[in-house]
């Protein structure tokens, strides 16, 4: 890993922090919105949802063209969208508007997995990358937890605690805030990005070797050229999503690693976006039950201890990052889902203990910090790398943001039922069934299983970039 490395690293993963922030600020905006507009469940649900169904168009039909036309061209694309989405919500004049610019801010954050994954590991060396995706990932911790931060100091900013209330413009003003800071840190990283090249895989794949050496030079610091191909070898380039369902292409199963990388991963989302999202909710239904409180005083009090309850999020990562290149990707997330499954039940089994869950605080803080620790340190952490190195660089944005857009289609379950759920059958019965779901996830990670640990790109896809035939990109 060279001083370049890790600059061009930094650049590419900063855009998941904005992941991070702007999925997990909506929970806390979400009882500020609900109460303006008098929403019902199912309301709340499509404004929670509607920046994950964004996404799920971003990475899985627009993911795909930066393996077209390059990972840096679509680098400058998304975060505009980002920022131009970000402020038409802070200044949305009604719910289904809202519902449709946090639509387009989805898009620009899907649109940001692939890109990110297949740029990092398509630059980063072998023996390092694991830890390094993993360590892109983990930015996404720091949004959730700035999120928390940046809700927390906007509710006891309006909150008028003589008063035990907020006019209803503060509280207009506040979520609208929320909604919209996440501008901010985008153009900032805009402003980085300038800097960032092109993938030197790409490059090299698409007919452009002199660039392709020459990045790869200041990267390493050591002198390259591009193999040449054998021209009877050569192998037409993959397109798009269909490839990614041919059970034999250039010896490898395509179809056993998109449901290796996609259904895992969608499952994980179903319960970590439900429980991360409506964790102030969850907290709320604990701890102020029957409690004769205002709105936005119970909102405080469930941000603080979801704020609280976040900063296991980076713990988990830190031990990802220590550990995934020394165990490897599938005893991470066979035991990240393992426990998370535990983590859900014992949350579930505090609903039913005499007193309530309130009488077991301790407890119901254990499930949450466990859920939130062993989540990070696995399969949040594992199921974003895999996608970025079990597939061939042609359709490597391709594979990750067929991955990544199942994912979010999890998570947009998750976080529009959960809600209706929730009102529905209870607490108790929904942790059960999320439970449930981490242990299915754990048994599709032993069926279909691929380890990359210590692999090259080129070992893992079974063929080198001088087969593959350069496809006509666009000037």
């Amino acid at each position: 890993m060279s001083r370049k490395h890790r600059g061009f690293w930094l650049l590419a993963a900063l855009g998941i922090l904005l992941d991070g922030y702007d999925f997990f600020v909506i929970g806390i905006a979400n009882p500020l919105i609900k109460e303006q507009y008098n929403l019902s469940a199912t309301m709340v649900g499509l404004v929670s949802a509607a920046a994950i169904v964004g996404s799920i168009f971003g990475a899985g039909f627009l993911g795909p063209l930066a393996d077209k036309l390059g990972r840096r061209r679509i680098f400058k694309i998304d975060l505009w969208l980002f920022v131009g989405g970000s402020i038409a919500c802070a200044l949305a004049p009604s719910v289904e508007l809202l519902i449709l610019f946090r639509f387009i801010v989805g898009i620009a954050i899907g649109l940001d997995y692939p890109i990110a994954a297949s740029f990092l590991s398509e630059v980063l060396p072998k023996k390092a990358r694991g830890r390094w995706l993993v360590g892109a990932f983990s930015l996404q911790s720091v949004g959730i937890l700035l999120a928390a931060v940046v809700g927390l100091i906007i509710l006891i900013a309006v909150y008028n605690q003589a008063a035990g209330q907020a006019s209803e413009s503060q509280v207009d003003l506040a979520w609208r805030i929320m909604l919209g800071f996440g501008a901010i840190p985008a153009l900032i990283i805009i402003w980085l990005r300038r800097r960032v090249p092109e993938s030197p895989r790409w490059l090299a794949q698409n007919g452009q070797e002199a660039e392709a050496e020459a990045i790869t030079e200041e990267l390493t610091g050591v002198s390259v050229k591009v193999t040449p191909a054998d021209t009877e070898k050569e192998i037409a380039s993959s397109e798009g999503l269909q490839a990614l369902f041919q059970p034999a292409l250039f010896k490898a199963n395509m179809i056993r690693r998109t449901i290796f990388t996609a259904v895992p991963w969608f499952l994980m989302d179903i319960a970590m976006y439900g429980v991360g999202i409506f964790t102030p909710t969850l907290l709320a239904g604990i701890f102020i039950t029957g409690a004769e409180t205002n709105f936005i005083a119970d909102d405080i009090t469930a941000t603080e201890g979801t704020a609280a309850l976040d900063i296991f999020l980076p713990l988990g990562f830190l031990a990802a990052i220590f550990l995934v290149d020394r165990i490897g990707r599938i005893p991470l997330q066979v035991l990240g889902f393992t426990v998370m499954s535990i983590a859900l039940a014992i949350l579930a089994i505090t609903e039913g203990l005499a007193g309530g869950p309130e009488k077991h605080l301790a407890l119901v803080f254990f499930g949450f910090a466990l859920f939130n620790f062993f989540c990070n340190s696995g399969p949040n952490a594992t199921t974003y790398a895999l996608p970025a190195e079990v597939f061939p660089s042609d359709i490597r944005a391709a594979g990750h943001g067929f991955a990544a857009a199942s994912a979010k289609f999890g998570a947009a379950i998750g976080v529009f039922v959960f809600p209706i759920l929730m009102a529905d059958i209870g607490e108790q019965a929904l942790l059960f069934a999320l439970s449930g779901v981490c242990l299915l996830a754990l048994v599709v990670t032993l069926v279909f299983r691929i380890e990359t640990k210590g692999k090259s790109l080129e070992e893992l896809s079974g063929r080198s970039l001088a087969e593959i035939e350069p496809r006509p990109t666009p000037p």
